[in-house]
């Protein structure tokens, strides 16, 4: 059950047409089945060596060992294109049709479920990037090219084949490509990852709605203090006290525990009146 105060806490927040965004994390995504990848699942064997996330998703490892580095991202993709939209991402999708242009979806998950649940492109930043897009990886261009047709699932086992080796080149100039994800020794920027884009969303924002993240990446953060600094209130969802969450409550905002599937349906109809 919401908090008998959180429709008019909200709707001063949305005062003078200010934007409703929505910050999502892996939490929502972990409630379609989706690890995290920093528990047992993210751990992927070289030889005799376990590497970590930490180790294996960097431009280092990729420069090294290119082959490694996308077998452990088409792995990735493969789980998550297996999953399915829940009803915590069904919920955002709803608060968009509500909201319209005053609406703004900004997630660090790369694995496609806010557009398969029916978010829309042009009102979604992808801000650590996404699977079902590379791009080149001598940066030929910033321009990002859909995942190719014809590569099939890859298990913890399956070996980079020729064929698809083959397909998994920049279109424009004929590199090696990459996956088109922020990597642990990279850092967020505009062509790539709306850097500037979101903190410009954050601004105008009256209400954000923080959703399976506790800030542990630079850019939540960042967009957290800046809605907090315009006067913006904060509703924190997630399964357990976190960060955001104490922000949130101190700041005259909610944090709301519990699995963002059980209360973003409830909060979206609550704040529908409010679009």
């Amino acid at each position: 059950m919401l908090p008998e105060t959180l429709s008019a806490v909200a709707e001063r927040a949305l005062t003078g047409n200010r934007c409703l965004t929505v910050l999502t994390g892996a939490g929502i995504s972990a409630e379609s089945g989706i690890p995290t990848f920093r528990g047992p699942e993210g751990y992927w064997q070289i030889g005799s060596r376990n590497y970590k996330p930490e180790e294996i998703g960097t431009l280092a490892m990729f420069q090294r060992d290119p082959e490694e580095v996308w077998r452990w991202y088409l792995y990735r993709r493969t789980v998550c294109q297996k999953a399915r939209a829940n009803r915590g991402h069904q919920a955002v999708v709803a608060l968009e049709k509500a909201f319209g242009d005053r609406f703004m979806l900004i997630t660090q998950n790369v694995d496609g479920l806010h557009e398969r649940a029916g978010s829309s492109p042009e009102r979604t930043l992808h801000v650590h990037g996404s699977l079902d897009y590379i791009r080149c990886s001598e940066a030929c261009t910033v321009e990002m090219h859909p995942f190719p047709e014809g590569i099939g699932a890859y298990g913890r086992e399956t070996e980079l084949s020729e064929a698809d080796r083959a397909l998994l080149i920049c279109p424009r100039c004929g590199a090696l490509a990459r996956p088109h994800v922020l990597w642990f020794d990279e850092s967020y920027d505009e062509a790539f990852y709306r850097f500037e884009t979101a903190l410009q969303v954050a601004a105008r924002t009256g209400l954000l709605i923080t959703v399976g993240t506790s800030g542990a990446t630079n850019l939540p953060n960042h967009v957290l203090n800046l809605v907090l600094r315009s006067g913006g209130k904060v509703i924190d969802v997630n399964v357990t006290q976190n960060l955001f969450g104490r922000m949130a409550t101190v700041n005259g905002g909610f944090a709301l525990i519990g699995r963002s599937g059980d209360l973003l349906p409830d909060l979206a109809v609550a704040l529908h009146s409010l679009a």
